[in-house]
């Protein structure tokens, strides 16, 4: 199916990467979803998808995938779109530093040892596209989100070296940073507090009062204000892949936009004080 463009898209078991294996196959894309978990691989292959599993913090499993949809394509890869991450709440000084490792293998670590087994198969072909899904948070970072801020700064840096290391090359490269998306992500990201952080050091907490609003919030979804549905990512996304010329960034949602708005024009003092204001809003 080489006339095919084909695509591979991590972290497709809800959200953002089921919107988008769904959408773009409809767009005539040979679609490629992962998923961490083996059944939610299976869930998508009876939904008609070429589906596998790929954990981030699994390297055999990012190897395995790899080589199957290479198989499938006779070699070929058009595009890649990192896009599975969780997020994990909690201060910086409650945040146990194996936690944040975990983080770092799952958010950033993972994306680079999948990125490093496309790039030799685009740079024989001439051509490509690698769209990493960022965050709001790789520009701005908030309270209580220290490890998931950190791993999207991280990856910010590293897309732009990227990019102008594949200069030339045929490769494009481009980062999508949404604000809130609809999606399963706050739900997680309380299970991850509970994993890694923990009801005793929650209790301990200086942040003890905080914690107990915030988790409420983030157990109903998470903030409701700006949020829209993956379809608005996805939008992002097919720009990215499709367009002759591939843009460096791209915003989605009002309050990436504003921030980085804001960033530009004023100083980090007044910038912190709007990012207070917007958290304490939002317990």
């Amino acid at each position: 199916m080489k006339d095919k463009r084909s695509i591979l898209i991590t972290g497709c078991s809800t959200g953002i990467g089921y919107a988008a294996a769904h959408i773009l196959r409809d767009r005539g894309w040979q679609v490629f979803p992962t998923c961490r978990k083996p059944e939610d691989a299976d869930r998508l292959r009876s939904e008609g998808f070429d589906a596998f599993h790929l954990d981030y913090c699994d390297a055999e499993s990012i190897q395995s995938a790899v080589e199957s949809v290479l198989e499938v394509t006779g070699g070929h890869l058009d595009a890649l779109f990192n896009n599975g991450a969780y997020g994990l709440p909690g201060a910086v000084e409650d945040l146990p530093t194996d936690a944040l490792r975990r983080q770092f293998e799952t958010n950033f670590f993972g994306w680079h040892e999948l990125t490093r087994l496309v790039i030799p198969v685009m740079r024989k072909q001439g051509h490509g596209r690698i769209v990493q899904c960022s965050s709001i948070l790789g520009l701005v970072a908030m309270d209580y989100r220290g490890a998931y801020n950190a791993t999207k700064f991280a990856l910010e840096g590293y897309t732009d070296t990227l990019r102008l290391e594949l200069h030339g090359s045929g490769i494009q490269v481009s980062l999508i940073e949404p604000g809130p998306i609809q999606s399963e992500f706050s739900k997680t990201a309380v299970k991850m507090f509970f994993k890694e952080i923990g009801e005793d050091a929650k209790n301990a907490s200086h942040f003890r009062e905080s914690y107990n609003r915030r988790l409420t919030m983030l157990a109903k979804g998470g903030t409701t204000k700006f949020k829209l549905q993956p379809d608005a990512v996805v939008k992002k996304l097919t720009h990215a892949i499709e367009a002759p010329k591939a843009k460096a960034r791209y915003y989605v949602t009002t309050p990436t936009y504003i921030m980085t708005f804001l960033r530009r024009i004023l100083p980090t003092s007044l910038v912190d004080v709007i990012l207070r204001s917007s958290a304490k809003s939002e317990e």
